[in-house]
This record gives structure tokens, sequence and C-alpha cells, in this order.
């Protein structure tokens, strides 16, 4: 009997998609609950990378230990067509296998409006940071490229972009350096915890994301809401989340240093190389 070459014969026995979707949430619901329980004012693991991208004047790679990745790239200042002080634009994307499960068609109105949202916070957390009366009539930008979201994506971005912008040669103040707190539900937990995890953001009563200048010791960008509960915790939050700052920036400063040596480096050999 000839066979049938223009379709795929599936299994005999097969089972709704919906049923595996149930189970595996069933069981990320039960990893949670097993999990021991993380210190709270703990930082995940941070790996950071700049001049990684040869096709952009600056560029940087984050990676926090929950997860996220994020790729930036900028580019130093170019003739803007209208008069006035330097601009910064910022764009943020999402790339299609970021996040786990289901999500929106890609591209599709709620996707972009939430892209539109992240790169204006972007933008509000970098401008503080960048000297942009230096840049008249000029514009920088920077582009981020979230790649995985395992949780505190915006905050990873804007360590990423300053990082990048500095890459690039932007003159600035200092570098931002972003952190993310969530303050789970009250049936669970009172306390705020540092860098949350996607699982834990999801259930979380409250978000914040915070941005630093550490060397000036001036916040560029406070972002969150939710059920927080009184002032003095949004207090705690707020310390909470710059001493999380300053412990990630001699992380980020390193990075940008071995970044520098290597430039210099590869130039001191291109140069050596041409005298020969």
């Amino acid at each position: 009997m000839p066979l049938d070459h223009r379709r795929l014969c599936g299994p005999e026995e097969s089972q709704p998609p919906s049923l595996w979707a149930a189970l595996a949430a069933e069981d990320e619901d039960e990893e949670g609950a097993g999990a021991a329980p993380r210190d709270p004012c703990s930082l995940r693991p941070l790996f950071a990378r700049a001049g990684l991208l040869s096709q952009a004047q600056g560029s940087a790679y984050v990676e926090l230990g929950s997860g996220t990745k994020v790729l930036c790239a900028a580019w130093g200042p170019r003739e803007a067509a209208e008069p006035g002080p330097g601009r910064l634009l910022c764009e943020f994307r999402r790339a299609p296998f970021a996040g786990r499960g289901a999500r929106g068609r890609p591209g599709g109105l709620a996707e972009r409006e939430a892209e539109r949202e992240a790169a204006a916070a972007l933008r509000e957390a970098l401008e503080p940071a960048v000297r942009l009366g230096r840049y008249p009539r000029a514009r920088l930008a920077v582009s981020a490229l979230l790649l995985q979201d395992g949780g505190s994506a915006l905050a990873a971005a804007v360590s990423a972009a300053a990082l990048a912008l500095a890459d690039a040669g932007v003159e600035m103040y200092d570098l931002a350096v972003g952190c993310a707190l969530c303050r789970p539900p009250a049936a669970t937990a009172a306390a705020w915890m540092l860098q949350p995890a996607e699982p834990e953001e999801r259930r979380a009563a409250a978000r914040l994301t915070l941005a630093l200048l550490p060397a000036l010791n001036q916040v560029s960008a406070v972002l969150g809401g939710g059920q927080g509960g009184p002032p003095e915790d949004w207090a705690q939050a707020l310390r909470l989340g710059l001493d999380g700052c300053h412990r990630q920036y001699p992380v980020l400063r390193q990075s940008l240093l071995r970044a520098a040596q290597r430039r210099d480096a590869a130039a001191a050999a291109a140069a050596a190389a041409s005298v020969a």
C-alpha cells in the first residue's frame, strides 16, 4: 500500500495541551512552595561585560542569577535636525523567546505598549547620568534587548544601558545602577525582597525599581506600584534598594575597566603590527 507522504500521522492516543499546561503550573507552584526561603537582603549573582558588539560604538551585557539576560548597544552623538540641547533616545525590546509560558502576538498592541513604557522608564533613569549639555543639537541612542526574562528585567536593563553609554565614550556624571524589589503577599511574608525572580514578581503585592548614581549618592528614578503598606514600609524598600545599588556598583565599574584595558591592548597590538 503506497504511503501518503503529504501528511504526518500523529500518535493514536494523545492528550489536550491544556492538561500539560495545568500540570506544569502545579509543578511550578509546588517548587515555589517547597523551596527554602531566600534571604530578602541577598543579591543574586551578577555578571557584566562591556564592549561586546563591534557594530555599535558601545555595548554591554548583563546577566542576573535569576536568569535575566540583557544586551544593550549605544551610539554616540549624532547631529539632530532640530535645535536645542542634546537628547537621549531609548529603545527597549523583548526577544520573542524572552519569557516563559504563553505570550501575546509578537508585535501586538499590548507588547508594543509595554515596550514603550519600559523605554520611557529607561530614559528617565539614564538622563540624569548623562551630561547632555555637552552635546548641543545632538542625539544619543541606546537600545536594550531583553534576551531572557527571569525577573528584575528593567533594573538589569538600566545597568546594561549605562555601561553601554560609558563604553561608547559618552560623558557621564556616573553609572546608573538599577535594583528591583518586590513585596510578597501579606499572607506569605512582610519584608521586601531584593532582585526578585519572575515567579516572585508575578505573585508580588507591590514592586519597586530604583536607579541610583552611587558616586553622587543621587537617585535618578523610582518606579513602582502596588499595595506596599504604610509609608514606613516604602522607606524600608528604598533603603534596601539603595544598599543593593551600592553593592552592585563595583562589579559594573570593574567590567567597564576591563573593557577599556582590552581596547587599549588591541590598539597597542595593532600599532605594533603596523610598525613591523
